[in-house]
């Protein structure tokens, strides 16, 4: 079962911005700077979370967030401008 995962970052550091980036690109869309949309198995958003919690610092402010919405709340989802939302085929890791 996939879930679908609305994932948030507010990075201090560029260095480590640029890898959470790179990072999530691998798993997700990018739908807007700091904020991509997954489509992903339990098990690989499960990885996912394992390196991205290596990437960050807490001490220096870092935060990353974590939104897992259930079927009705996808459907529900609206939007205005951006860019148009993969399909629900699209393949991730």
């Amino acid at each position: 079962m996939k879930l679908f995962v609305v994932i948030s970052y507010d990075i201090q550091d560029t260095r480590r911005r640029n890898h959470i980036l790179k990072t999530l690109k691998d798993y997700g869309q990018h739908v807007q700077y700091s904020v991509f949309e997954c489509l992903i198995e339990k098990e690989h958003f499960l990885v996912l979370q394992a390196k991205l919690a290596k990437q960050y610092d807490l001490e220096a402010g870092d935060s990353v967030r974590f939104y897992v919405l259930c079927e009705q709340d996808v459907k529900r989802i609206e939007r205005l401008g951006g860019i148009e939302p993969l399909p629900t085929t699209a393949i991730f890791a």
